[in-house]
């Protein structure tokens, strides 16, 4: 009976992707005839790869995202310079920046709070950051303010991030959170975005789909093959790095 019930749900599953593929053909049978393949699309120029050497686009590496590169070969294809523009599914802003700056004007809906936080960094350091914000911006990377901090300001912990860093990294976080606090509001929110960009790059973990992956070293076991990450950076030589990347 179970080699029967095995069979029957194989051949559901073919039965349900025939299905599928036969409702894609019928879709592209529809739509062939409006359909155009633009050879000038490369994924150089369409993913978020081709953000990686724009000041303030490349800060965040939002992968979801398509490159600003791509809607400015959009807007200059189709003449969009001026009218409004609505993206209603915003993320890291790509189109509201690059479709700004060909004139027209933009606005946006976006849920995720990480979109919305590299939206309001983005506008800051484009419109609202002036030469001594910069100015303390570099400071930061040069000095490291943090190291010499007695005091911090204490990570709250979550089950899931519990043991997330290693203890230097963790205390050297919360001595840069502390040191935040003596900034304007604008460098603050910079400082802090600057500090969400690395948390990845510094921890144990690795986002694998909606999962984490747990390297070996950070004690927590995950299945009967040990995880390598690899490379953990530390967290002065991320956080320097990073803030860097906010600044010309």
């Amino acid at each position: 009976m179970l080699i029967l019930s095995e069979r029957t749900t194989d051949s559901g599953q073919k039965d349900g992707l025939s299905e599928i593929e036969h409702l894609d053909r019928k879709l592209y049978q529809h739509f062939e005839s409006k359909s155009h393949l633009e050879l000038s699309l490369s994924r150089s120029l369409v993913s978020f790869q081709a953000n990686k050497t724009r000041e303030i686009y490349r800060w965040y590496r939002f992968k979801e995202a398509f490159s600003a590169s791509l809607v400015e070969y959009l807007s200059r294809k189709y003449n969009i310079v001026n009218g409004k523009v609505l993206d209603p599914f915003a993320g890291s802003g790509t189109t509201l920046f690059a479709i700004s700056e060909r004139g027209a004007d933009a606005d946006g809906i976006e849920l995720l709070p990480i979109g919305q936080q590299i939206v309001l960094t983005k506008k800051l350091l484009e419109s609202e950051f002036t030469a001594e914000d910069f100015d303390a911006l570099k400071r930061w990377s040069i000095d490291k303010p943090w190291e010499r901090s007695r005091s911090r300001i204490p990570l709250q912990d979550l089950r899931i991030t519990r043991s997330a860093y290693p203890e230097e990294t963790k205390a050297a976080i919360e001595k840069y959170l502390f040191v935040c606090q003596n900034e304007n509001d604008r460098v603050q929110t910079v400082l802090r975005f600057a500090l969400l960009c690395i948390l990845e790059s510094i921890s144990y973990t690795r986002k694998d789909g909606q999962y984490l992956r747990w390297d070996y070293r950070s004690g927590r076991q995950q299945g009967n093959i040990p995880f390598d990450k690899g490379t953990i950076l530390s967290f002065d030589k991320a956080i320097c790095e990073d803030i860097k990347r906010g600044h010309p």
